[in-house]
């Protein structure tokens, strides 16, 4: 019986394969269609709306973040935030940032990538932070903040002298 079944399923992909090879006249059969189109329905977000947004957010709650240049960057469609805040607090900002963003700019909660990360989403992007550590060196020192946004349909930059160029032997 699992014999039939196995020849079955094959004999089938051979046709499908067939079908499609006679369809497309033997063309090319994977033709370069671009980025895929974003998986939100909602409109498409400029970087500069979306980082406005969070950085609004956030500092609204105190946590006070800046947008990394973009030469700095290797990855087209996406964004870096970095701030510092208090150790005792910056756990609890950027918890209360991200829920203001939701509330005042229509973001979503993202997929759940863990208990010590936040994810939001909204049109084309996706934001990213990992909450700091619950103890640090010392209450006085201040923690690192990083939020990163990514975009659908993200590419590596091409020719724009982002990476640093290999040392001649």
């Amino acid at each position: 019986m699992r014999r039939r079944q196995v020849t079955t399923h094959i004999v089938a992909l051979v046709m499908a394969v067939t079908a499609t090879a006679a369809a497309t006249g033997c063309t090319r059969l994977l033709d370069d269609k671009g980025p895929l189109p974003s998986r939100s329905a909602e409109p498409r977000l400029s970087a500069d709306t979306a980082v406005r947004e969070l950085t609004s957010a956030l500092a609204a709650e105190g946590v006070t973040l800046d947008r990394a240049p973009q030469d700095q960057i290797v990855i087209e469609c996406t964004e870096r935030l970095t701030g510092r805040g208090e150790p005792a607090k910056a756990d609890a900002a950027l918890k209360s940032g991200f829920a203001r963003a939701r509330s005042d700019h229509g973001w979503k909660s993202g997929p759940d990538i863990g208990s010590t990360s936040l994810t939001l989403r909204k049109g084309n992007w996706t934001a990213a932070a990992t909450l700091p550590p619950a103890t640090a060196a010392s209450p006085a020192t201040p923690v690192t903040i990083i939020v990163n946004l990514v975009c659908d349909g993200a590419r590596s930059k091409s020719g724009t002298g982002a990476s640093p160029t290999p040392a001649a032997s």
